[in-house]
């Protein structure tokens, strides 16, 4: 009995993913410069204290600039916001270009007509029309399948087993790349609200300390509802960076499915096809 020797047709993607690593690093560091060169300016401000990392100021002029006061949990949130911005841009171009220039459910139909009428080289000029995870991992499975027609030496049951696992390693090629940097999104989405809660718990401790150090008076109860204020900039900046990574990380493994869907449903067509024309 002859050895089945399949050998995928698709290439992976052998590219570093160190960029995914880099960014979120550049965006805290943005974050921080937004926090500290346009948020904290001292010109914003109708009191500026002296220092560079983390300088004292007071009187924000408008509210906007209340931001600052929120503290030093402040600028990693921007940063998370940002490095969400980055990813979902990021995943919207790999996942656009994933899902290939035509329907799916259109493509393989054409395909499986193709096939019917055993004019494989029509079928795989539809994956180069079609491109994306779907054809290409159908353009594998049709050069194997193409192949296999000529062979005398296996059995039907031998070359259907040889399709498909043509195309279960080029799926094992693609997938990956759909859920990229996904853990990005996932991770952010749960860290990003604990950290805005870190950011008010650390403002409200902040705000009593310097309540418990007051003489008392009127000033005492503006004081506190000040820092309240202040600290709320986290919890709201938190939230907000959650939802964002949450509602786009929903709407991208929606959009995975369907592309793995369709790769599914061409494996199914190729073995079905061969298994019913070339008994």
């Amino acid at each position: 009995m002859a050895e089945v020797r399949p050998v995928t047709s698709v290439q992976g993607n052998k590219s570093s993913n160190s960029i995914s690593w880099i960014a979120p690093v550049v965006c805290v560091l943005v974050g921080y410069a937004i926090w500290r060169g346009f948020l904290g300016n001292a010109a914003n401000f109708a009191k500026a204290g002296d220092g560079w990392f983390w300088p004292d100021r007071e009187g924000p002029i408008s509210n906007l600039y209340k931001m600052y006061q929120g503290g030093i949990i402040v600028p990693i949130l921007i940063g998370a916001l940002l490095t969400v911005i980055t990813f979902i841009i990021e995943r919207f171009l790999t996942i656009a270009k994933a899902a290939g220039t035509g329907n799916n459910a259109d493509f393989i139909r054409k395909v499986q007509y193709n096939l019917a009428n055993k004019n494989v080289d029509a079928a795989i000029a539809e994956c180069d029309k079609q491109k994306g995870s779907v054809g290409n991992v159908m353009k594998a499975g049709l050069h194997k399948y193409k192949e296999l027609i000529t062979n005398t030496e296996l059995s039907t049951e031998q070359k259907v087993i040889a399709i498909q696992k043509e195309v279960e390693e080029a799926t094992a090629l693609e997938l990956p790349q759909l859920e990229k940097n996904l853990v990005f999104l996932s991770t952010i989405a749960s860290v990003a609200t604990l950290m805005g809660l870190l950011g008010t718990v650390m403002g409200m401790i902040r705000s009593f300390s310097a309540l418990g150090s007051d003489d008392g008076g009127s000033g005492a109860a503006g004081k506190l509802s000040q820092g309240i204020s202040e600290a709320l900039y986290n919890t709201a900046l938190g939230i907000g960076t959650s939802a964002v990574s949450i509602i786009f990380y929903n709407i991208f493994t929606t959009k995975i499915d369907a592309i793995t869907y369709g790769i599914d449903e061409s494996g199914f067509t190729l073995t079905q096809s061969f298994a019913s024309l070339y008994k």
